[in-house]
């Protein structure tokens, strides 16, 4: 090749030291060079670049480069492919982004499967998402929330082929992420990021299955992608445990009384949700649509969700209670079969009226209607081994709850740069009504077994309450200087609710018409509050570091109608706060944060409502009690190198507790505990947490993940007024090894082994420490003829201890076969063995303060299960089926 254009630099500092041409044999001669390392660079027009480093010696007389062959760059895009591999995992700031192209997936794989790739992230069987030690709470899609508040909707039913990228963030509330100073408002959220070609088309999945033991499955998923449209729509039922509301969205079915930060009593639907004890007959469906409009400035988001679960079990409970003169052990079976049905919808519209300015609406309206029946019977024996009580009690609640709730929050940037204000008011509205009955009887016996007394209770329970809640917040941000700025804020809380509790004794015709005034209460609690703040944030090159302060003061009233008496609080709370964050570079960063905050009685520890509903264990009050406060600290470090793929997270906080609200027990000769709320005064609870993991890829497409942690606390009680000391920890190191090749097999294997120690001072002679160890191993194995073999397996082991007097082992393998069929893999045939060793036994045990307590339940047992899936798509152009 003639006149090709020859350079040679400095590899040091890429300085021109000569420079010629090829003459008509494409041969080439250069003198001016320097001894050392040096870069040769050939160059010609339609030809791609040559480059090559050559060493010359300072005692070399000639270098003769040999022939160099030049490639025409036509030739070198249809020939050669280049592959760019995308970075896995980004740390922006607070937000850990990972890139979905960088993991592989089988086809038809789900976000959850995809989730269980990345490291720090685990999954469990249930489809809890755990990241960097915290619960994920929501999970959106293109940072607009799908269904609501239950993430396994997301992650059980999004294509893992369709993200593009997956990011891990501490969601702050709106007023949080408009202004950009932390409010100590925060959610642990992913946010699916979806491929811009997979926006159009549909996807959806279609499974039934039955089994052995009547047990059965379906499920019926679609969901409709058109630019900025989503609709989506799903049904689920079954009752093998493992079709259900989704772990988020079933703990929130009811909760009991509730009180305020003021004290205010506030009483909802009862408790029916599934946990994993009894069997569950659930039903559930639901309806998503969302929308933008108007380039972008108008935008609606809609959710409505309806579900039926029934849950039939039965328990047995073994309890200790160690007291200082000596110990009471208890026997107890409980039979329960609870009925919940609910309804919710929401949505949320959001307009920018301007560059500036935005408006965003939220509704939500639900109701729930429940029913519960249980059954429970008990006996407590003296250490000697005398019969001290028997009991027996049977509760029957039906109930309806309703509720609503509105906010609107507005926002607007001035033309100063940093210059904002936002204003958000919000009204909640529930309403609760019950009805129910409670059937007693306790017998109390002496140290010979002779019976002293009998306890009858026979009586109709209503229950209604009323709760509103109104809420205001104004926040002004004003910049000082090009690092400071100024975050203001004042806020106008006012909550009331009335509570009308009746208890009703049967007449002499049979008829519950007897107002039992004492265990009959009707209140009425009215609580204002007012709030002001203000917070500093100071940011200059890697390093933000705000911090300041909120204060509120209470006015808080509760009247008792039926006898008149007023109760009034007046008090004041403080919140102070600090975060500093310092990044290092785009891949890692440190930050470290502090809060403070006051936490006033709530008036079930000042002057509990006085029920009846277990005559064994009643509540009283403590009008001295006196406010605590809680200091806690955090440091989060974040660490992710590209070319090795290495990640590194750490974790650690540390809270303590000044005049801590802590539990006096008082147990009679009878066997009967009262329970009252009391200071500690000279000492402090305090709870400490520790975690690293270490993640890095291997040769051969092998992920590794080493975690080491503890956590524990100091707490205390009274026991017949003797102050016991109680010191809980655990100790853990786990490694986590998995791999992926596509088409042939993935297998993922994880091993846990730890120490827990357990110290109470009213029992220094009874050691509860002992080895536990919790494994996994899941695999799959791709064979000919599209057949897949799979397994997943937990093992778990708790060393028998001084309380419990033998060790605590289970081993639970499932298992399933799978045929696909078509070239799409689209559907498939799969059986199913769950528990296949039959030892899913239902238990639980715990050893704390001065009570041991053994729980065990009926649950899901071994069972198989035969399934048809059917997954359609339709998205970015191509169909399959």
């Amino acid at each position: 090749m003639v006149n090709v254009s020859v350079s040679v630099m400095s590899a040091k500092d890429s300085i021109l030291t000569d420079f010629g041409r090829t003459n008509t044999i494409g041969e080439f001669e250069l003198s001016k060079l320097r001894a050392g390392k040096n870069i040769l660079l050939l160059t010609y027009p339609g030809y791609a670049d040559y480059v090559e480093y050559i060493q010359i010696d300072s005692l070399q007389k000639v270098k003769d480069v040999g022939p160099l062959k030049m490639i025409l760059k036509a030739n070198l895009l249809a020939e050669v492919l280049v592959k760019a591999k995308a970075v896995a995992v980004k740390v922006k700031g607070d937000t850990t982004e990972f890139n979905a192209g960088s993991f592989e997936i089988q086809p038809n794989s789900r976000v959850e499967d995809l989730l269980k790739q990345f490291p720090g992230i685990q999954v469990d069987k249930d489809g809890k998402i755990t990241a960097q030690g915290e619960t994920v709470r929501k999970v959106l899609v293109d940072g607009e929330e799908f269904f609501g508040d239950d993430p396994t909707l997301v992650t059980k039913n999004i294509r893992a082929d369709m993200v593009d990228k997956v990011q891990l963030y501490d969601k702050k509330s709106d007023q949080a992420t408009f202004t950009g100073i932390d409010d100590g408002e925060k959610t642990k959220t992913l946010n699916i990021k979806l491929k811009e070609d997979k926006k159009s088309g549909y996807f959806g999945k279609l499974e039934a299955g039955v089994g052995t033991d009547d047990f059965y499955r379906g499920q019926a998923m679609i969901n409709v992608f058109k630019g900025k449209k989503k609709f989506a729509a799903y049904g689920l039922g079954g009752n093998d445990g493992t079709v259900s509301l989704g772990w988020e969205d079933a703990s929130k079915y009811g909760s009991g009384v509730q009180v305020s930060d003021g004290g205010g009593v506030y009483i909802s639907g009862e408790r029916s949700d599934y946990n994993g004890q009894g069997i569950p007959i659930s039903r559930n469906g639901g309806l998503h649509y969302d929308t933008k409009w108007n380039d972008d400035k108008q935008s609606i988001n809609t959710n409505y969700k309806i579900s039926h679960l029934e849950v039939d079990g039965n328990s047995s409970t073994i309890t200790q209670n160690n007291l200082p003169t000596g110990i009471i052990n208890s026997n107890a079976a409980r039979d329960y079969n609870n009925i919940t049905f609910r309804q919710k919808i929401d949505a949320t519209y959001e307009v920018k009226l301007d560059s500036s300015t935005t408006l965003k609406f939220i509704v939500e309206g639900g109701k729930s209607d429940v029913e519960n029946r249980e059954a429970n019977l008990t006996e407590s024996y003296r250490g000697s081994g005398t019969l001290l009580n028997t009991g027996t009690r049977r509760n029957t609640n039906d109930g309806e709850e309703q509720q609503f709730s509105a906010s609107a929050l507005y926002t607007k940037k001035f033309k100063k740069t940093g210059r904002t204000i936002s204003f958000l008011a919000s009204q909640d509205l529930r309403q609760n009504k019950t009805s129910g009955y409670l059937n007693s009887v306790n017998e109390f016996f002496d140290q010979n077994e002779n019976r002293e007394s009998v306890q009858n209770i026979d009586q109709l329970k209503l229950n209604d309450s009323e709760n509103s809640f109104f809420r205001t917040n104004l926040t002004y941000t004003e910049p000082l200087s090009s690092a400071l700025s100024l975050v203001v804020n004042y806020g106008f809380n006012l909550r009331s609710s009335a509570a009308d509790r009746r208890s009703y004794n049967m007449s002499g015709d049979g008829q519950y018409n007897l107002l039992d005034t004492l265990f009959s209460n009707n209140f009425e609690v009215d609580e204002t509050n007012h709030q002001g703040g203000a917070v500093f944030n100071y940011k200059k090159d890697k390093a933000i570091f705000n911090f300041g302060s909120k204060v509120s003061t209470v006015d808080f009233r509760q009247k008792d109608l039926y006898d008149g008496t007023t109760y009034s609080r007046n008090f004041i709370n403080w919140n102070p706060q600090a975060t500093y964050q310092y990044r290092f570079s785009q891949q890692r960063s440190l930050r470290v944060n502090y809060t403070g905050n006051t936490s006033q009685p709530s008036i079930s520890q000042i002057q509990p409502i006085r029920v009846n509903d277990d005559p064994l264990n009643v509540v009283v009050g403590n009008p001295d009690l006196k406010p605590s406060y809680r200091n806690r600290f955090e440091v989060y470090f974040n660490s992710y190198k590209i070319m090795s793929e290495q990640y590194i997270y750490l974790y650690s906080s540390y809270n303590f507790t000044s005049n801590q609200i802590v539990q006096n027990t008082l147990t009679d000769s009878s066997g009967r505990n009262v329970y009252q709320s009391v200071n500690l005064t000279n000492k402090q609870p305090s709870s400490l947490d520790l975690s690293a993991y270490y993640s890095q890829k291997l040769i051969g497409n092998v992920n590794v993940g080493i975690e080491l942690g503890m956590n524990g606390n100091t707490y205390y009680n009274y026991v017949n007024t003797v102050l016991n000391k109680t010191k809980s920890y655990n100790y853990h190191a786990g490694l986590r090894i998995s791999q992926y090749k596509q088409k042939k097999y993935e297998f993922s294997f994880s091993f846990r082994p730890g120490y827990s120690t357990n110290e109470s001072s009213l029992q220094q002679d009874i050691d509860n420490n002992g080895f536990v160890f919790n494994s996994y191993a899941d695999f799959a194995v791709y064979l000919p003829g599209k057949f897949q073999i799979s397994s997943n397996s937990r093992y778990e082991f708790r060393e028998k201890t001084q309380s419990f007097n033998d060790d605590f082992e289970r081993m639970i393998i499932d298992a399933r076969i799978e045929k696909k069929f078509f070239k799409s893999e689209a559907f498939r045939l799969a059986i199913r063995g769950n528990d296949l060793l039959n030892q899913n036994k239902g238990i639980n045990r715990s050893a704390n303060n001065n009570m041991v307590i053994e729980n065990r339940f009926n649950t899901i047992r071994r069972n198989y299960m035969v399934s048809a899936i059917w997954d359609f798509n339709k998205m970015g152009g191509g169909i399959k089926k």
